[in-house]
């Protein structure tokens, strides 16, 4: 089995289960190889851990350059950058990340994964900001620190939304979002609809 297989069961494994409760003789089963195979191809059980975690958010950064490259103007690309990193319907991408977040306390391999990966979304978001003021389109004077506050308030919105299922709707959190957003950027909220 490729290695490339090997992470995408890990990831469906990881995905159901939870770090925290993943076994690698679980993903081993499930993908139909022995233990060894998977220590082979990665030699522990928390550089697994990473490795599918990153294969999983590099699928979430590849549908991030595909905006980036189809995506016309910055206010254009600012628009589809939110309602893409926001949560949607049924995806487990979110529950993951929350969950790698959580599990990267303990784990130096997915800490760094984890990192890397949160860094390549604020920067995109901050090269999209950095655009659009220099194009006249944004007030924002600080890129960075408006990608970081912007970033983060999706970031804890959606725990809201993943883990409390009842306290906050998606529609809710992208309203916020975007209140915050036209606030941060000197647009009026409709703009970012």
């Amino acid at each position: 089995m490729r290695r490339e297989d090997l992470l995408k069961v890990a990831c469906e494994v990881i995905a159901a289960q939870g770090f925290g409760h993943t076994r690698t003789v679980d993903i081993a089963q499930a993908a139909g190889v022995s233990q060894a195979l998977l220590f082979y191809h990665f030699e522990t059980k928390e550089r697994l851990f990473a490795a599918a975690f990153g294969y999983a958010a590099e699928r979430d950064l590849d549908n991030l350059e595909a905006l980036l490259e189809t995506a016309g103007e910055p206010l254009e690309k600012l628009r589809a950058m939110l309602k893409l990193y926001s949560p949607s319907g049924k995806s487990k991408s979110w529950a993951l990340w929350i969950d790698a977040w959580s599990e990267s306390m303990r784990n130096p391999a997915l800490e760094d994964v984890s990192r890397a990966l949160d860094l390549r979304w604020k920067d995109a978001l901050r090269g999209i900001l950095t655009a659009g003021a220099a194009d006249g389109v944004f007030r924002c004077p600080d890129p960075e620190g408006a990608a970081w506050r912007l970033m983060s308030l999706i970031d804890g919105l959606t725990v809201q939304v993943t883990v409390h299922k009842r306290m906050l709707t998606r529609a809710r959190l992208f309203e916020l979002v975007r209140t915050a957003a036209a606030h941060e950027l000197g647009l009026e909220p409709d703009q970012l609809a």
